[in-house]
């Protein structure tokens, strides 16, 4: 599942993958799933045959999609003539099985960069996400997020980082970033995405989307505005 422009949202048992458009997510046969879009988004799927299954990982996985993956994904879904809004011309058969022996050797050689937001199962980090999920700029601590429902700090580090792998502070950078690229898909600029979800000043939160998604917000805005090419 490929996003070619806007963010994808992929919901399974595990919890969220974030899919903006430089990753490819992949999920095996027998995961039920449901994917949300946000903004203006052009979604891609493709089917793999059994044989070529087999060789990527058999559990829901998000990569970093490289340019010639990007290329085969939209060869294969028949990319959009943007000018006159036609499809472009379908591959033969011999021509479609070699692009997905290309995409399936990408996706084999693609390091896996996953912008994951684990489903917490304990009641009380249950209550702490939705708080969160709700009010991403909430900069609570983790103290004050405790007393509001029911748990001391210790016990909610500890859970965090057994039920989640992550810390706190860890997962709610996640959160944020994941609110941050709805919002760039839906047209907001950079200051206005900072201040929405938290940061302090578009610079600390330029830094901190630029470590997760490996672009700035400016640069994956424009990019993504520009749609792939026809």
């Amino acid at each position: 599942m490929y996003a070619a422009r806007g963010v994808l949202a992929v919901h399974g048992e595990r919890g969220t993958a974030v899919v903006p458009a430089n990753r490819v997510a992949w999920t095996p046969a027998g995961f039920t799933h449901q994917h949300r879009a946000h903004g203006d988004t052009d979604m891609r799927i493709v089917f793999l045959a059994p044989s070529l299954a087999r060789l990527v990982p058999d559990r829901p996985v998000v990569f970093l999609a490289s340019d010639l993956a990007r290329e085969v994904l939209l060869a294969l879904t028949g990319p959009r003539n943007y000018d006159t809004g036609a499809d472009a011309p379908h591959h033969t058969r011999p021509a479609r099985s070699r692009l997905h022996r290309v995409l399936v050797d990408e996706l084999r050689e693609a390091h896996e960069q996953p912008l994951h937001l684990p489903e917490p199962q304990d009641d009380r980090l249950r209550a702490v996400s939705r708080l969160l999920y709700e009010n991403p700029a909430d900069n609570a601590t983790l103290a004050e997020l405790g007393r509001a429902t029911g748990a001391s700090t210790r016990t909610l580090s500890r859970l965090f980082r057994d039920e989640l792998g992550m810390t706190f502070y860890e997962w709610r950078t996640q959160l944020r970033v994941y609110h941050a690229l709805v919002l760039l898909a839906d047209g907001h600029d950079t200051t206005q995405t900072a201040y929405a979800c938290g940061w302090a000043n578009p610079s600390s939160f330029i830094a901190a989307f630029t470590h997760i998604i490996g672009t700035t917000p400016g640069r994956y805005r424009a990019e993504r505005n520009a749609g792939p090419p026809g």
